[in-house]
């Protein structure tokens, strides 16, 4: 398979690497591959293709390691799109996001560093795609998913961080991923999707009624939910554990929900729901 050339300054473009973090990603890129970025861009060959429903192994390899191994597999993963006749807007809009989590982890550590590359090993094994407001996961049955047949293919849906969820967008969003993996993953038919979010926990919709999230949330049937009372203040405030949370703002509805609940000695979890996609 031909790969797809690029120099650095196209590459971290493409990439959505900020220019804060330019720098430091072009210095992982000077010179051979390092060990670590062999070993994980041996993984990378091996899934490229082949509908991963997890993440990545991590064994040894280090986040920078991991994030040159992106940075180098990149035109790999370019080629077999452009095999698939993946739109380049499709494209970049998906792999922007490899810089914006550069970017969350410096919000969060206040340093460059890659905390959640075990997250982009789905995009880079070629099957989770930026379609509009929300990403989508092209994966098969696995035994969470009771909803769903034997060996069916559901979409998996994740919201990226930037913008609202107007229901507008997120119809949109619906609309645009049916014809897209109807295209593009004929082999692969889709009739439903799943969501596992702190979106999905029914105490957002009490706390928040009548918001676009809750209008989210209740687009799904809630399957269940799990633990995971650190989500919420995470994905709301980009700050880990629960330490500190007399220090937070409460400027806005959701601030306010998340904190309030965590008050009034309730824990956010995980919902899991699932849908059925609309017709193309």
């Amino acid at each position: 398979m031909e790969t797809t050339a690029l120099e650095p300054a196209g590459l971290l473009t493409l990439l959505g690497v900020q220019d804060a973090d330019r720098d430091a990603v072009l210095a992982l890129l000077d010179g051979p591959p390092s060990e670590g970025a062999q070993t994980a861009l041996g993984v990378l060959r091996e899934r490229l293709g082949t509908f991963p429903g997890g993440y990545a192994p991590q064994s040894d390899v280090d986040e920078f390691g991991w994030l040159e191994a992106y940075a180098r597999f990149t035109p790999e993963l370019l080629s077999y799109w452009e095999g698939l006749g993946i739109p380049q807007d499709i494209v970049a809009a998906t792999l922007a996001d490899l810089g914006r989590h550069v970017d969350i982890n410096r919000r969060v550590f206040g340093t460059f560093g890659f905390e959640t590359f075990g997250w982009l090993s789905l995009h880079f094994a070629g099957n989770l795609f930026q379609l509009g407001r929300l990403q989508f996961h092209l994966l098969q049955h696995h035994e969470d998913a009771d909803w769903a047949q034997p060996g069916e293919w559901i979409l998996s849906v994740h919201i990226p961080e930037g913008g609202g969820l107007s229901p507008a967008a997120v119809d949109a969003s619906f609309a645009q991923a049916v014809e897209f993996f109807a295209r593009h993953f004929p082999d692969q038919p889709v009739r439903s999707a799943e969501c596992i979010s702190w979106l999905l926990d029914p105490e957002l919709a009490r706390r928040v009624p009548g918001s676009n999230m809750a209008a989210f949330a209740q687009r799904f049937t809630l399957d269940r939910t799990s633990a995971s009372p650190t989500d919420a203040v995470y994905f709301t405030f980009r700050q880990r554990g629960l330490d500190g949370l007399d220090r937070l703002p409460r400027d806005s509805s959701l601030q306010r929900a998340v904190l309030e609940h965590i008050d009034d000695g309730g824990e956010w979890g995980l919902g899991h729901g699932h849908l059925t996609l609309p017709r193309g």
